[in-house]
């Protein structure tokens, strides 16, 4: 989920709460809250507590609430994890640390210090392109033979291999879910069970329709709504996809593209290209 913000650029919690339902209405089994798309490094501890709070009672067990866990110490990480588990979130996803990245040694420990900071559910999340640490499918087997709460993972590295990999090391041990939006087919394909969608915070709907249909595996039904979707889904992988997240939303009529700086909402001929983009989808939008 992305984070909704006033003018003033505080937490909108009405809307964040009415984003969560509305989400799960049209199809989303689940949401993630606080994540890089959440815009998690710009929110104060007590923000990010206070939204998981209304992510909770807005869905009212009604669907699981995932926590994003990160921060630049570990201590700050563990405390976060803590105060997820009181708000009632069913499960965290556990980063590595903001700034500091070194070797498999340190970044273990510290992940291994969130997963067992509670009796939550996790999901590591994998993004070597965003944290500079790579989490390597032998690393992860590691993590999840010595620890029984570590139950899925989000691949984001943008190699559809590691799903290959990591199937063929655990097995059925881990859920493997697709963290990238124009991967997501191929990663299916290869035995992803899950998704963590960006773009379904605009379009939900074709989200949740091109995730079955690729689980079936029906490459006739799969190619023209991938096809459609596919210019949008890119938007997802790129430095501004938060703006660009945001602005779609705007677009469809689903909140506003206010961004907390240091980003800014996106200008110019790189807004203009955007716009253009997102409204030819939107015209040639598929019926339900």
């Amino acid at each position: 989920m992305t984070t909704a913000f006033r003018e003033d650029l505080s937490v909108d919690h009405a809307f964040v709460a009415e984003q969560a339902q509305w989400l799960v209405r049209h199809g989303c089994t689940g949401i993630v809250a606080l994540g890089s798309l959440g815009e998690s490094a710009t929110l104060r501890f007590e923000e990010k507590t206070a939204i998981l709070e209304t992510c909770a009672r807005a869905l009212d067990g009604h669907a699981p609430v995932v926590a994003g866990i990160a921060a630049l110490s570990t201590a700050e990480a563990v405390e976060l994890a803590r105060a997820a588990a009181k708000t009632g979130c069913s499960g965290l996803m556990v980063l590595p640390p903001y700034v500091y990245s070194t070797d498999w040694r340190e970044m273990k420990a510290h992940v291994q210090a969130v997963l067992r900071a509670t009796k939550l559910s996790c999901m590591l999340y994998n993004n070597p392109v965003s944290y500079k640490t790579d989490f390597l499918p032998e690393q992860i087997q590691e993590l999840a033979a010595e620890n029984p709460n570590l139950h899925a993972v989000k691949e984001s590295s943008a190699d559809v291999r590691r799903i290959t990999a990591l199937r063929a090391l655990c097995g059925n041990r881990l859920a493997l879910l697709a963290g990238v939006d124009d991967l997501i087919v191929e990663a299916a394909e290869a035995g992803a069970v899950g998704w963590v969608a960006g773009l379904a915070n605009a379009f939900p709907r074709e989200s949740v329709e091109l995730f079955r249909r690729a689980l079936r595996g029906d490459k006739k039904k799969i190619a023209p709504l991938y096809h459609w979707f596919l210019p949008l889904l890119r938007m997802d992988t790129v430095l501004k996809f938060v703006q660009l997240i945001k602005l779609a939303q705007q677009e469809v009529g689903r909140g506003s593209e206010r961004v907390r700086p240091p980003r800014l909402k996106l200008a110019g001929a790189e807004r203009a290209a955007a716009l253009a983009t997102m409204a030819k989808a939107i015209s040639n939008r598929p019926k339900p």
